[in-house]
């Protein structure tokens, strides 16, 4: 491994805690093709164990590095050509650990369009700037007597020239500007303004209209919300360390003086202060809050992303409700409720569209054709989607269960964000291509209940509507973040390979859409898969995916017990050896925790598998394709509190979580605007991050504690006491604004706490 390649794998290895052979080992693994999902699973030995996400950081961290050790060898270059690299330069480049650290290091050797200081070197007038900097106790207005010439036209032109050229040279000083950088993030405030003549336009932003909070601390929605505004011409936005201070000499002019050992002895001194002055308001003010402008959209962004990310997967590890014939709403009113009825794969077996509401009315009829598809297909659990006349069409289906015998179905209300993308998306028209658009979210909505990761990974993820400001976030970063956690899920539950749909499949370690299509096409032509050997038939698939995705997949009461594990085909020696040992058929041996339990795993180490790989084994053979997501359970919405009008402070109810941010949690209990419980009302204690309280998904019962009908806003409670916010409580203008997210609109009730269009779905 190269020089370079080793201080990276160092440099990672501290930051993720673990040793530089560990992540050159990843590293090797990664750059060769192989899947994080893969590597964190299957070759523990290799990496001494690291997990995904510790692999997942270190591929970024390596990323960044490694095109940080690009940009400093071109850098190098460009120095050494222009015949001015010196080994004390060659040492400080090699030292930079960032990319803003390196290209202070290069501004002054950078290539750049004709510069003030530029022509004043053209008119002979750095040799006035130099003997006004080495010669303190000088006057510069005499120095600058002996440079007037006819392209410097008196001593004034002149100081000006010196001036440009100083100036210059103090803001292209490395060292210096990595300190002003540094003494703006500590102390820079950030405000916010409304544009004169934009407060009605922009009431939305009232929050921001005359608004400052220091830099360092300021949260990412807020930071996102201001920074929308002046996208939106509402908001000027600003980043300033000496706004409010009413000294004549500010900190930062004092800083380069003394950067510069530059005192108050004579006009020399007098003279290079007011240069000093001058290099910090024309040149480094501005570029240095420019740099922390975007440094602080960045950090937005990144906390932004991984709020997204962290509700994404709870999203999609939810409990699934299992392989039951399900029945599928698609509440509407004018157009109708759409019907669709699956099996226990998610095979459509029927549709139908009932018109129960207004204009039609046509209760009985609507209840005449639920009860007969119930009956006909035996239906076991009832979605229902969340969206408009979400609670009539519950009623509804409450009054039908009324009617049908015992066992009756259990209805769930479930969330339909994305449904209408899907229904819309070319995977949809493949799946259904003669079934009706509208039909098609009916069938997306029963079969989510089903299992929800198999249906969502058929949506783009920044449809789903689990996120705050998506549409404002870097989207190749957002994209590639969520795709990692959709990876992760998918391989993290696994996949049966005899039911799995091509959006699935293509999710696996090492497949991908063309591959996935392959094994579809294959298993649509020759019929079930018997073994995971199989997939070495299919076109394309060869050894090298097939390493990478048969752990991963699942094959039912097939004719290898293992291949309906996650023990990898490789390692099917070990596992028979192990059942060998034991004495038992291998059917029997599994999921007989007391035998394995027994069983030492030092005694089936060997050269190749360690004892990481052995002991997942036996932890698979004690629970053979066990599902990592939690017992399938529901919120049960009160009957009569159908609208947020019926809604009145201090009733407690149950709710679905269904979303978690920064500033709180949003919680569906079934009257079409989610409640928000402040991160300030979640426990009865500090709670720092919402997400050590709640997760996307959770059935939580709640207090209502305010209500504001015009406004559609809810506020929530989960605390046990009157509910008052305990000691470090947000600031009141804690209010994220006008997040894009799709379906039912979110509201934060009246504590102040975050606007409902912070978090609204279109």
């Amino acid at each position: 491994m190269a020089a370079a390649e080793l201080q990276i794998a160092r440099i990672v290895a501290d930051e993720i805690k673990a040793r530089p052979d560990q992540v050159a080992s990843a590293l090797e693994l990664l750059d060769g093709g192989a899947t994080v999902p893969f590597v964190a699973r299957y070759r523990k030995e290799a990496t001494g164990g690291l997990d995904d996400g510790q692999l997942r950081t270190l591929a970024e961290r390596v990323t960044y590095l490694r095109e940080l050790e690009a940009r400093r060898t071109a850098i190098t270059e460009s120095i050494t050509t222009q015949g001015k690299m010196t080994d004390e330069l060659s040492g400080k480049i090699a030292a930079v650990t960032t990319k803003s650290e390196l290209e202070d290091l290069y501004l002054p050797y950078k290539p750049k369009r004709r510069t003030r200081a530029m022509i004043a070197r053209e008119n002979g007038l750095q040799p006035l700037a130099d003997a006004i900097f080495e010669n303190r106790s000088a006057d510069p207005e005499k120095l600058a007597e002996a440079y007037v010439n006819e392209n410097v036209a008196d001593t004034r032109a002149a100081l000006d020239g010196a001036r440009d050229i100083l100036s210059e040279q103090f803001a292209e000083n490395a060292e210096l500007v990595g300190r002003l950088r540094q003494y703006m993030r500590d102390n820079a405030v950030l405000y916010a303004k409304v544009v004169d003549g934009k407060e009605e336009a922009g009431a939305k932003f009232s929050d921001y209209f005359a608004h400052s909070e220091k830099f360092a601390t300021a949260p990412g929605h807020r930071v996102l919300a201001m920074l929308r505004g002046w996208n939106e011409e509402v908001l000027t936005v600003a980043i300033e360390a000496d706004r409010d201070d009413p000294a004549p000499v500010k900190p930062a002019q004092r800083m380069i003086a003394r950067f510069f050992d530059i005192g108050a002895e004579g006009k020399a001194d007098e003279f290079l202060m007011q240069v000093a002055g001058w290099c910090w308001r024309v040149k480094l003010s501005t570029s240095l809050s420019l740099d922390l402008m975007r440094e602080m959209r960045e950090r937005a962004e990144d906390e932004a992303i991984h709020v997204f990310a962290r509700n994404l997967k709870d999203l999609l590890l939810a409990a699934p409700a299992g392989s039951r014939v399900t029945l599928g709403l698609d509440p509407g009113i004018r157009t109708g409720v759409k019907v669709a009825a699956v099996d226990g794969t998610g095979k459509l077996l029927d549709t139908a569209t009932i018109y129960p509401f207004q204009p039609r009315n046509d209760v009985q009829g609507a209840m005449a054709v639920l009860k007969a598809l119930i009956a006909r297909h035996k239906v076991s659990l009832i979605a229902i989607g969340n969206g408009t006349a979400s609670r009539e069409t519950e009623k509804l289906v409450a009054d039908v269960l009324k009617a049908v015998p015992e066992p009756k179905p259990m209805k769930v209300v479930v969330s339909e964000a994305g449904a209408s993308v899907y229904s819309a998306s070319e995977t949809a028209a493949k799946e259904f291509p003669e079934l009706d658009v509208s039909l098609r979210g009916a069938v997306s909505i029963a079969r989510r209940l089903q299992d929800p990761l198999a249906e969502l990974v058929k949506i783009e993820p920044k449809s789903i509507g689990v996120g705050q400001y998506q549409h404002d976030v870097d989207q190749f970063k957002l994209s590639r973040s969520l795709d990692a956690v959709v990876e992760d899920a998918v391989n993290g539950v696994g996949v049966d390979l005899n039911t799995a749909s091509v959006p699935l499949l293509a999710r696996v370690s090492g497949l991908g859409p063309s591959l996935a299509e392959s094994i579809v096409i294959h298993r649509d032509a020759n019929g079930a898969f018997k073994s995971r050997k199989e997939l070495l038939k299919v076109a394309r698939l060869g050894p090298r995916a097939f390493e990478q995705c048969a752990g991963f997949l699942r094959i039912r009461d097939g004719a290898e017990p293992l291949d309906s594990s996650a023990v990898h085909p490789e390692a099917y020696d070990v596992a028979k050896k192990i059942v060998a040992a034991c004495g038992r058929d291998l059917r029997a041996l599994m999921g007989d925790s007391a035998a394995l339990k027994a069983v030492d795993p030092r005694a089936f180490v060997d050269e190749r598998f360690g004892l990481p790989t052995v002991r997942d084994i036996l932890s698979e053979l004690e629970k053979p394709g066990r599902d990592p997501r939690p017992e399938f359970k529901t919120a049960s919405f009160a009957d009569g509190i159908d609208v947020i009008s019926d809604l009145k402070p201090g009733m407690v109810l149950e709710g679905t979580v269904t979303n978690v941010a920064a500033f709180g949690a949003f919680v569906d209990i079934g009257v079409h605007q989610d409640g928000l419980v402040h991160v300030s009302q979640l426990a009865d204690r500090f709670v720092k991050d919402p997400h050590e309280i709640v997760k996307a998904g959770d059935v939580v019962k709640v207090r209502v504690v305010d209500v504001d009908v015009k406004r559609k806003r809810i506020g929530l409670s989960m605390r046990k006491d009157d509910g008052a916010p305990p000691a470090r409580g947000p600031r009141n203008n804690d209010r994220p604004r006008n997040n894009d997210r799709g379906g039912k609109q979110q509201s934060p009730g009246a504590f102040g706490a975050a606007l409902a269009d912070a978090m609204r779905r279109k």
